[in-house]
């Protein structure tokens, strides 16, 4: 017997649309023309202007030639012309590949012809970098200068300048809704920490549904003043460009991720909202009283990746800011997974409230499911907090894969769960807690030892500013964990101090028996790059054994 609920009911115009976050800015633009949506020093734009502005840039792209499914580059920082291509260029059906602007030029010369760009928007900022990386590209592509009013260095290398090039296109542009949610809308580059980097490419579907995830999981109101501390390049800004042009918010760029103006917009525009790295936290957390200007709201700040130490969290707690924790990859658009706060926690101690929130969480709404499980048999794990396993990803905000690398996604998307590499438990409750990347546990005389627990234990010490721990080989032990630590301005210590400190307060197969003493070095995000510790940790154990 049919069913006539599948027979007789069909897509039509009038049911069926495809999803796409450039709906978002249509209705901001159409229902609060005159609400600020973007602060750039003097500059002030309203949403009907940066909807306007959206639609020239889309036509001017269309007028040069560009075609559905052909890529823009950009490497711009958090500028309005950044948030205006993650309009702009989906609007004619191109794809947008923000670049990251930290990369060196035989990355970015990779990036741009893997992805096969026609089109490049740059900043002045970046003209040597990219004059190097277009040496090494194996087609031409036509560059566009961005000529920022926050940046007075640098030259122009394009064929026109930003204002001029968009000023040809129409202001009236009728873009074209996407004939099938499955497009391609924007390609992200993961890091590349071995070998070539691999494109990860995202859809109108996924876009739209993190976008609205974003909103959902932190219960951000109508109209919040964003500030752009992440980077835009970074996962398309973990999708937020698409989040408060939904809730019609303002974004206030912000070139360089420094403490002082951070303190001055929260202070001069009263930001509600920004994200960022752990790193980026302990900075704002440690900057000197000079530059802290006082503020009588509650800023919330959600950031990502391996859990901010609790003694971060109470420090940025203690200063009027509300730490969320969200957690994901470039393959699932950025944060997918939220450490969700539960009333009843309210009355805890600061110290129990910071443990809680440096958990991972649980599923975005919009995500379809998550699992810690066995990488081999995809079992789940035991929920007891204690049994480590891979977490894994299913749902819409998952990519399409990555691009011209079918061997690379398949094992990705192996027994129909994407594959993070990334260990941690799942806790009675439901949350997950990210233990470590597959590749940083530190494998001891047969004990499992998990970077991220030592590392939280020497954020605790007053005198430590930044730490990371990598596996150092060791004779006796096989592996030993290696400590490199970055001291508070004014501050000593020895390495037989640090040691002494981490004995008193956890297992003594878990404490570094080595500590390295400078500054660490980070990507353009602010992570600290743990593969090249890892590195000087093999050579120190190399030089060692030697």
């Amino acid at each position: 017997m049919s069913n006539s609920f599948e027979t007789d009911l069909d897509k039509t115009p009038a049911n069926f649309q495809a999803l796409t976050p450039l709906s978002f800015i249509e209705r901001s633009a159409t229902t609060y023309p005159d609400r600020i949506a973007v602060i750039h020093g003097d500059i002030r734009h309203t949403w009907a202007e940066t909807y306007s502005r959206s639609r020239q840039l889309a036509s001017a792209l269309e007028n040069h030639g560009l075609k559905p499914g052909e890529t823009v580059a950009a490497m711009l920082p958090n500028v309005p012309a950044m948030l205006e291509a993650h309009f702009g260029v989906s609007m004619m059906g191109g794809v947008l590949n923000a670049v990251n602007i930290r990369l060196d030029a035989d990355a970015i010369a990779f990036i741009l012809d893997h992805g096969e760009a026609k089109i490049l928007l740059t900043d002045r900022e970046f003209s040597d970098i990219i004059k190097a990386a277009l040496s090494r590209v194996a087609s031409d592509i036509y560059v566009i200068d961005v000529d920022d009013v926050s940046y007075s260095g640098g030259e122009t290398i394009g064929a026109i300048e930003y204002e001029d090039f968009i000023a040809s296109g129409n202001p009236d542009y009728a873009w074209a809704w996407p004939s099938d949610e499955w497009n391609a809308y924007s390609l992200n580059y993961t890091s590349g920490t071995t070998g070539n980097p691999k494109g990860v490419v995202y859809h109108h579907r996924g876009a739209f549904l993190n976008a609205i995830g974003n909103l959902m999981a932190w219960e951000m109101p109508p109209h919040p003043v964003y500030l752009w501390t992440l980077p835009m390049f970074h996962c398309n800004g973990w999708c937020f460009p698409w989040t408060v042009a939904a809730l019609a918010g303002t974004n206030v760029c912000l070139r360089r991720v420094e403490a002082g103006p951070i303190y001055d917009a929260i202070s001069e525009h009263g930001i509600t909202h920004f994200c960022g790295a752990p790193i980026v936290l302990n900075m704002i957390a440690t900057a000197p009283s000079s530059l802290k200007k006082p503020f009588s709201h509650i800023v919330e700040v959600a950031t990502a990746g391996a859990a901010p130490p609790a003694a971060v969290i109470e420090s940025m707690e203690s200063l009027g800011f509300n730490v969320t924790h969200v957690y994901g990859l470039t393959e699932t658009y950025g944060p997918s997974v939220v450490s969700a706060w539960k009333s009843e926690w309210n009355d805890r101690s600061i110290a129990d409230r910071a443990a809680l929130k440096a958990r991972q969480g649980v599923r975005y709404h919009v995500l379809e499911a998550l699992m810690v499980g066995d990488p081999d048999t995809l079992e789940p794990v035991t929920k007891d907090g204690e049994t480590m396993g891979e977490i894994f990803f299913r749902g819409n905000d998952v990519m399409k894969g990555y691009l011209k690398n079918p061997e690379a996604t398949e094992e990705a998307f192996a027994g129909g769960w994407f594959h993070s590499g990334d260990l941690g438990v799942w806790h009675e409750d439901g949350y997950v807690e990210l233990k470590d990347r597959s590749k940083d546990i530190i494998i001891s005389g047969g004990e499992n030892i998990s970077s991220i627990e030592v590392e939280g234990l020497l954020y605790s010490h007053p005198k430590i500013l930044e730490a990371a721990v990598a596996a150092r080989p060791d004779q006796k032990w096989g592996e030993s964990p290696c400590a490199f630590v970055t001291l508070h301005d004014g501050e000593d210590a020895s390495q037989a101090e640090i040691i002494d400190f981490c004995r008193e307060k956890m297992a003594r197969f878990k404490v570094p028996r080595t500590v390295v003493f400078g500054p660490l070095p980070k990507t353009s995000t602010g992570k600290i790059q743990k593969f090249i510790l890892r590195e000087r940790a093999r050579e120190l154990g190399e030089r060692s054994e030697g």
